[in-house]
């Protein structure tokens, strides 16, 4: 049983805008993949290391206005369809993505690459947003490297981004989802917060400049905080876990929620691009 994923955010910058950023090949080059090709109304094709089953396009186009794109897309042998859709909201974009063929136990076992599905959309809408906010995009998932890091520049002190990483209600702010934290070693770490069952462990701890989060068989979470230049440089890795089938549904769902991080400090008048999600139905 696969449900169908909806996830709705308001971007900045015009239809116009945003329609160009998803249907120009240069475009879709910048912020979704390392190749694309888009020729409509008849191809619509990306593929590359940051796409999953990248080695060669798995796309088809069924439709395309000047509201709407809708696309086949061949995930692990399974035909899924991928439709955006944009709404005019004043000078902003309201745009809803839906994606058929979602399972979250594919997603936690790792048993299907569809099972990225919900978290490579929201990196790769969130680096959307960047790009049309002028922002340095965040790393891409490589879906062919199990080397799991990245690094992120915030234009905020550091004691002030070490608070938002470690403070329960800060880090429920910007993450969008409850998060319970205890900033000690041995203390817990629990998404969707202390009540929700099961929480991960924090296992090493340098006040004010590095944690680290075992989270079983995903492996290890950890970041670091150094001073760079008046801003705050941020590196995270994920480590521990079985390099055979890296954990990519949860490091990239962890790297498209540090856009939301970065837009928390560096926005006086911060709101998340996140609207609330319309409940998988089955598809």
């Amino acid at each position: 049983m696969s449900d169908l994923l909806t996830v709705r955010a308001r971007l900045a910058a015009p239809v116009e805008t945003v329609r160009n950023a998803l249907t120009d090949p240069a475009e879709l080059r910048v912020w979704l993949a390392e190749h694309a090709e888009v020729e409509l109304p008849r191809r619509y094709e990306f593929w590359g290391r940051y796409t999953p089953e990248g080695a060669e396009p798995h796309q088809r186009l069924l439709h395309a206005d000047e509201r709407t794109l809708r696309f086949a897309w061949t995930l692990d042998g399974v035909e899924t369809t991928t439709e955006f859709e944009l709404t005019p909201e004043d000078k902003d974009t309201l745009l809803t993505l839906r994606q058929s063929h979602f399972s979250f136990e594919e997603a936690m076992s790792g048993s299907s690459i569809r099972g990225v599905l919900q978290t490579f959309w929201a990196l790769a809408i969130a680096n959307l947003n960047a790009h049309l906010e002028g922002r340095p995009l965040l790393p891409r998932t490589d879906f062919t490297s199990a080397d799991l890091r990245g690094e992120l520049l915030i234009d905020a002190p550091m004691d002030k981004v070490w608070t938002s990483l470690t403070d329960s209600e800060q880090a429920s702010a910007w993450f969008g989802f409850p998060i319970g934290i205890e900033p000690w070693v041995g203390g817990r770490y629990a998404m969707g917060g202390f009540d929700a069952g099961y929480a991960a462990k924090v296992v090493d701890l340098t006040p004010g400049r590095a944690l680290s989060v075992d989270w079983g068989p995903t492996g290890v979470s950890t970041w670091e905080l150094a001073e760079s230049g008046g801003r705050t440089k941020l590196t995270f890795v994920q480590s521990g876990f079985d390099e055979t089938n890296p954990p990519y549904a949860a490091w990239t769902g962890s790297v498209a929620g540090l856009a939301e991080l970065r837009r928390f400090h560096e926005m006086a008048d911060w709101q998340p691009i996140w609207l609330a999600e319309e409940m998988p139905s089955n598809a």
